[in-house]
């Protein structure tokens, strides 16, 4: 019985870590092509319209 409980915890972290790995991935993935479109662009910054006030601003990394 403790291998089978020692099995499902192992397959338990391997699931977390892998799904861990791929958002990341992901994640990185989209602020490269990001990047790339800016470099492409010429452009300095993205700028985004905050719906609050209405008025552009240059885009976080965390957004």
């Amino acid at each position: 019985m403790a291998q089978i409980i020692f099995l499902l915890l192992v397959v338990a972290v391997a699931w977390y870590g892998y799904r861990k790995f791929v958002t990341d991935a992901e994640r990185l993935t989209r602020k490269r092509r990001a990047a790339e479109r800016e470099r492409q662009n010429e452009a300095i910054g993205t700028l985004i319209k905050d719906p609050k006030t209405g008025e552009y601003r240059l885009r976080r990394d965390d957004e």
